[in-house]
This record gives C-alpha cells, sequence and structure tokens, in this order.
C-alpha cells in the first residue's frame, strides 16, 4: 500500500513538473512571438508631401549653368530606428522648371526644350508627352566612409539604373525630412543623349555635359 501511494506521489510530482516546464516554454515562446511582432512593427511608414518635396537640378555646359527644380508628386518612405527600410517616389517630370531665368528672357523656350514640347526636339530630352514621370524606389542603405548612402533604382524615359547617394534624415513628431546632399547622375544612362559630346565627336565646344547634379529634399508626415 505504501508503494502504491509512493508510487501515486512520484507520477503527480513528475506530471506537475513536465506541466510547469511546458508552461515555461509555452510562455518563452509567446514572449519570442510578442518580440517578433514588437520588431516588425518598429518600421513606420510616412507619406510624401508634394508641396514641400522637390528635386533640384543643375545642368552645364561650357558657356554656363542653368538650375531648376522638378516636384515629386507622391510617394512613401518607412523608417525604423531612424533608418531608411524601404520606400518608393513618383516623380512628376511635366513639373521641370528653370528657375535662373525670367519669364520672357529665355525661360519658356529652356523648359519647353527640356520637356520636349517642342516640335522636333521631343526626344532631345526628356520627352514628357511619352513619359511624364520618372520613379525611384529603395533598394538598399549602407554607411561609406561615415556618410549614409541611399541606394535605388531609378527609372528614367522608360530605362531603369541603381544609383546612390548621400543622405540625412530628420525626425520630429509625426513629421520626417529626407535630404541629399547634391550628387551626380550621367544622363546618358538613361538616353538623355542631346549635346553630349561622349555621344557625338564633331560637337566641338558647343556640348552639354553628361552630368546633371541633383540634390532632393522629401518632407514626409505619418501615414
Amino acid at each position: 500500500m505504501k508503494k502504491n501511494i509512493l508510487a501515486i506521489s512520484i507520477i503527480a510530482l513528475m506530471t506537475v513538473f513536465t506541466a510547469c516546464k511546458k508552461g515555461a516554454k509555452n510562455e518563452a515562446s509567446t514572449a519570442e512571438a510578442e518580440t517578433a511582432t514588437a520588431t516588425t512593427e518598429a518600421a513606420v511608414k510616412y507619406k510624401a508631401v508634394p508641396g514641400e518635396s522637390i528635386i533640384e537640378w543643375k545642368g552645364s555646359k561650357p558657356t554656363g549653368t542653368h538650375i531648376g527644380t522638378v516636384t515629386i508628386e507622391s510617394g512613401v518612405i518607412s523608417l525604423k530606428n531612424g533608418v531608411v527600410e524601404s520606400g518608393n517616389f513618383l516623380i512628376d517630370m511635366k513639373t521641370i522648371t528653370v528657375t535662373d531665368l525670367e519669364p520672357g528672357d529665355g525661360k519658356e523656350n529652356l523648359e519647353a526644350h527640356l520637356k520636349g514640347t517642342v516640335e522636333g526636339k521631343q526626344d532631345h530630352f526628356f520627352n514628357v508627352k511619352e513619359h511624364p514621370t520618372a520613379y525611384f524606389e529603395v533598394t538598399g542603405v549602407e554607411k561609406v566612409e561615415g556618410k549614409t548612402m541611399l541606394k535605388g533604382n531609378l527609372a528614367l524615359k522608360g530605362q531603369k539604373k541603381n544609383i546612390a547617394f548621400p543622405v540625412s534624415v530628420t525626425e520630429n513628431g509625426d513629421a520626417v525630412i529626407l535630404k541629399s546632399e547634391a550628387f551626380p547622375i550621367n544622363r546618358t544612362d538613361w538616353g538623355v543623349n542631346y549635346g553630349s559630346k561622349s555621344i557625338f565627336d564633331d560637337l566641338g565646344d558647343k556640348f552639354i555635359n553628361d552630368e546633371i547634379e541633383l540634390a532632393i529634399t522629401v518632407k514626409a508626415t505619418k501615414a
């Protein structure tokens, strides 16, 4: 009888121990799941403010330079711990503007030439009738010599190339500003070949530099 009671007690203790062990394991699994969920939810999405999100550009040739802007029509950016995790932006190429010339002093002519709205010159530069928008999609972020480099695919005139440029991110409550340093792109990578001495060898000094300098500012608020 005593042996039976002892055996039953041992079985009961083992059952309680096993149950406690399973409970602890389940609690650990639950805690891990909650941690994973918290990590997933850490990314915060922001929506670009079109009126305050622009790209500044500068083009040059032997006789001088021109500067201007183009508007970011829409876009979203996701941040995790202050670092860009993902994002994409739609650029309205119809908003190309020249800011260093006054109306009546060549401003309208240059804007029309860049947009390709002049008969016979549609494809000299950006041909906004056929390609009204450009698109940028973030593909990654890395640190290079202490700078945060934002990498992404820029789709322009039906061609897509990966570019990288230095950026800073400033968070202020429900708003964020992503701002790049000025950086160059080679316009011929997207088939913008007009006046390029690397494409045409008979231009003499009547060429336009292949590099266009860009500076991006995106202002966004929590989506």
